[in-house]
């Protein structure tokens, strides 16, 4: 019986796993924006940290925002990092996607407020989530 437990649970993990990596696929930054986003990403996370500090952004946006610093800071990952390329990607991937959903929901302004990095760099977070950079 306890055998049959076992394997029920690793084909679950293994079942949402498919399903997660393979979601993350769908969500991918296209083409070179994948490259810039893997370019840009210490900006970035210097950024996230700023941004979920932020008392002035809803208190969703920071709680996401925390979700991501903590998953960027822990050891497990969808994709080992050990894997050449996919490995860091698929950090890259999922900060595109929430980024996608802070810029929806907080906007391109305080995004551009808390990015410590080039204007170049900011261009690229901007055809990240979608949107045109604020003049």
């Amino acid at each position: 019986m306890t055998w049959k437990v076992l394997l029920g649970i690793g084909i679950a993990l293994a079942a949402s796993w498919t399903a997660l990596t393979i979601g993350l696929l769908l969500v991918r930054p296209k083409g070179s924006l994948l490259t810039e986003a893997v370019r840009i990403l210490p900006d970035l996370i210097r950024m996230l940290r700023r941004l979920a500090t932020d008392p002035g952004l809803p208190t969703g946006v920071r709680v996401r925002l925390y979700l991501l610093i903590a998953y960027l800071a822990s050891p497990v990952d969808l994709i080992p990092d050990v894997i050449p390329v996919l490995g860091f990607a698929d950090d890259a991937i999922i900060v595109a996607a929430v980024l996608r959903s802070v810029v929806r929901r907080a906007g391109i302004d305080a995004v551009a407020r808390h990015w410590p990095g080039t204007p170049d760099g900011f261009t690229a977070v901007c055809r990240l989530t979608g949107v045109r950079p604020t003049p």
